[in-house]
């Protein structure tokens, strides 16, 4: 049969879509930026994005014949994403504890927040700034606390040399320098 006559999903499911959960158990840190991002992607879809969806729904389900109806169709689509992303964003804020870095008073250790230049195996220096998981980028440096390498450096001061375990085995890797910005 035709992929055109097939029934799509719904949409309901997670395709990936949103960042994985927090270990049971575990606090939801986040950097104030990180907040505030989040705060601002919420406030665009309550406030932006949701109206006008809305509105092209309105307009579209007063057309008629709502089964072949594309603008209906793809609207309620739509709407149902955005509903879930606020849900998710809403749930996030509500547990998040915000730690600003740049009131950090043990700067001689890596803590969350720290931006840290360590050098791996291969003599390569990597600077990377141990974040909250709904504000882990790895293309701007910005790793989750709880990935392996944030975790095997927690605590670690310069000069020290820990274990990270990738899945080739156990590497070891040196702090170098230790940053606390705001």
């Amino acid at each position: 049969m035709s992929k055109a006559f097939t029934k799509e999903g719904d949409g309901d499911e997670d395709e990936g879509a949103e960042p994985k959960g927090l270990p049971p158990g575990t606090k939801n840190y986040m950097r104030p930026q990180g907040y505030q991002a989040l705060k601002d992607e919420l406030t665009q879809l309550l406030r932006v994005e949701r109206p006008k969806v809305v509105e092209v729904v309105s307009w579209a389900a007063g057309n008629g014949d709502r089964s072949e109806n594309g603008d209906y169709l793809y609207g309620k689509k739509r709407l149902r994403e955005i509903d879930r992303r606020i849900r998710f964003l809403t749930k996030r804020l509500e547990s998040a504890h915000v730690v600003d870095p740049a009131q950090q008073k043990a700067r001689d250790r890596v803590y969350f927040g720290a931006t840290v230049t360590y050098a791996n195996a291969r003599d390569e220096e990597i600077t990377i700034t141990i974040v909250g998981i709904d504000e882990a980028d790895m293309e701007r440096g910005l790793i989750s606390w709880i990935s392996p390498v944030a975790r095997a450096l927690l605590k670690a001061s310069e000069g020290d040399v820990v274990g990270v375990r990738t899945p080739t085995g156990l590497e070891s890797i040196e702090v170098v320098a230790i940053a606390y910005e705001g």
